[in-house]
């Protein structure tokens, strides 16, 4: 099932390559691939976004990742590989973003489309994988890339930074408060940014984040606050398209709820809700079965 999410996402890629643009019109596929998969593995993951000869494929190196990730993760993180892979397919003007991905175990869907908008990417289908389980923090590199490519829109090179952090930041922050109330809390920050306007001083994004913070019901530490600050203090100095980004964000919304009202939604409510009875049932087995042999 295709998983719609209403909040972020991110990240980055290497200064512009050398590469003829595409000229992509909607519905063309760029794919990009880590350098370092096999042979083998290239075609699994070919076979899996059912790329076509007709497709674009780059690839993305282990230096690259690297360039964008340094300065926010430890490199033993990153590792010594390029592995993740991704494709981003434009879509018609207006239909927003949306985020598929498989073996991802620490960056989330959400983390990923916040990340996007902040980058200024826009109406478009995404999907990362990796033929095993990776942290995910490095796909963007190619996401970003791909769509300077299929878009021939460059993105600047600090807004790639910027994108970048927050997708780290997001994540870490994920760590402590959990990663769907860690994107929940991006989205509506930003939220609140495109409709009222970029705070002017630290106390007032301070307060902006607190509040946000408390509607949502998540405890933030001093650290966390501090984090956020410093991140949005750098966003205030970038060319944000911030009303872009409040568009994606209620595209996305409009995403979740046509989901949930169409039948395809509602049969993924009902297995869902099957699902949760079934482990009830289970956990209520297992103490009646404990009862009955002590």
């Amino acid at each position: 099932m295709k998983k719609y999410v209403l909040s972020f996402v991110a990240f980055l890629m290497i200064a512009f390559p050398s590469l003829s643009y595409a000229d992509a019109v909607v519905g063309d596929m760029i794919i990009t691939l880590g350098e370092n998969l096999t042979e083998q593995q290239k075609q699994t993951i070919l076979n899996e976004m059912n790329a076509t000869e007709e497709d674009q494929v780059i690839t993305v190196s282990n230096e690259e990742e690297h360039k964008y990730l340094g300065d926010y993760i430890p490199k033993a993180t990153i590792g010594t590989k390029a592995i993740s892979s991704t494709s981003i397919v434009i879509e018609e003007a207006g239909s927003g973003l949306e985020v598929k991905t498989k073996n991802i175990n620490w960056v989330t869907d959400e983390m990923y489309l916040n990340a996007l908008m902040t980058a200024g990417v826009k109406d478009a289908s995404i999907y990362v994988t990796a033929p095993f389980e990776v942290s995910g923090t490095a796909a963007l590199t190619g996401l970003i890339k791909a769509y300077e490519i299929s878009s021939e829109e460059a993105i600047p090179e600090d807004v790639k930074q910027v994108a970048n952090e927050e997708l780290v930041t997001t994540a870490k922050l994920g760590d402590e408060v959990g990663a769907e109330n860690a994107s929940a809390l991006m989205a509506k920050i930003k939220d609140e940014i495109a409709k009222n306007g970029v705070p002017e001083t630290d106390a007032e994004l301070r307060a902006l984040i607190e509040n946000a913070a408390n509607e949502l019901g998540i405890t933030l530490s001093e650290a966390d606050i501090n984090s956020l600050i410093e991140l949005f203090n750098k966003m205030k100095e970038l060319n944000i398209d911030w009303n872009q980004v409040g568009q994606q964000l209620d595209q996305a919304k409009d995403k979740i709820s046509n989901f949930l009202n169409s039948e395809e939604g509602q049969t993924f409510l009902k297995q869902l809700e099957d699902f949760f009875v079934a482990l009830w049932n289970a956990i209520i087995s297992i103490f009646t079965n404990n009862e009955q042999t002590t």
